[in-house]
């Protein structure tokens, strides 16, 4: 028994040894096994020859970089749509463009202050004012509305224009309009303020230094009428206002007593038929 325990206990330790050397041997050998196999994929890559590299595309040519948008039909006339388009823009800047590019000013101008010299702040409303500015604004304009109809939308209408030759030619009548209207003093004191030199001809005037000046030499004409109608009811307020002092009647306002004799002086000379005569000739000849 002695000599079975004795052998048997010299056998395990053989085996606890020859499994743990068998699996240090099957690691060494996939270490092995993998590094062989880096090493011929690397000089199979090596072996490659590279490929040259592709030659860049050489960028197309440059052109002039213009734009050109067609927006006529096929019968070279513009389309239903483009009109339209057209129209909705003109309705969008027409307030602007009836203000600074037209009679309009001056007449409303004129008209609100006889209001006032007549001491009715509220009487025409402004929209009777306005109404009747508008009509004597077509009026006076209606030469100048009918040339560049002429000119410039038949023609393009027709197909015989473009646009902006459309643009260009029609624009001709309502510059010569506001040249005819606008003080050289006023081009001069916008050509100064935009950095400008002088042009050499009114007709080489630009639009964006025109507009302003013509609107101050408008201004400045409906100021100047303005004065000469409030001369009239000036007179008479002094003389009601020295009629009521010299009778001791200082509380009284003199506006309640001369406000009377301003209406029947304005109804006997017909004051709304001279002024509205002074604005149409103030523009005659100017179509």
């Amino acid at each position: 028994m002695i000599r079975r325990a004795t052998a048997r206990s010299a056998r395990v330790p053989s085996t606890a040894i020859s499994r743990p050397a068998r699996f240090l041997a099957l690691g060494v050998a996939a270490v092995l096994f993998a590094v062989l196999l880096l090493w011929l994929n690397a000089s199979a890559g090596h072996a490659t020859a590279p490929v040259p590299p592709v030659p860049p595309t050489p960028p197309a040519s440059p052109d002039t970089g213009s734009v050109n948008i067609e927006i006529n039909g096929m019968d070279g006339k513009p389309s239903t749509a483009v009109l339209t388009l057209i129209g909705i823009t003109l309705l969008s800047v027409a307030p602007a463009l009836l203000l600074m590019m037209t009679s309009f000013t001056k007449i409303f101008v004129v008209l609100a202050m006889t209001r006032n010299a007549l001491s009715l702040p509220s009487i025409p409303p402004n929209q009777v004012l306005a109404g009747l500015a508008l009509f004597l604004s077509i009026f006076v304009m209606w030469p100048v509305i009918n040339e560049m109809n002429t000119i410039g939308v038949q023609p393009y209408l027709n197909g015989t224009l473009d646009f902006n030759g459309a643009l260009s030619a029609g624009s001709g009548p309502l510059q010569h309009f506001m040249l005819a209207h606008t003080r050289e003093e006023d081009i001069a004191l916008m050509t100064r303020a935009a950095g400008m030199e002088n042009p050499a001809t009114p007709e080489a005037v630009p639009l964006q230094t025109l507009i302003p000046a013509f609107m101050i030499s408008e201004l400045r004409a409906a100021f100047i009428i303005g004065f000469v109608i409030f001369i009239p009811f000036l007179v008479i307020d002094l003389v009601v206002s020295a009629a009521l002092m010299s009778m001791g009647m200082m509380m009284l306002p003199p506006v309640m007593i001369s406000l009377p004799f301003k209406i029947l002086l304005f109804v006997l000379v017909d004051g709304w038929g001279l002024i509205i005569t002074s604005l149409i000739q103030s523009y005659a000849g100017s179509g």
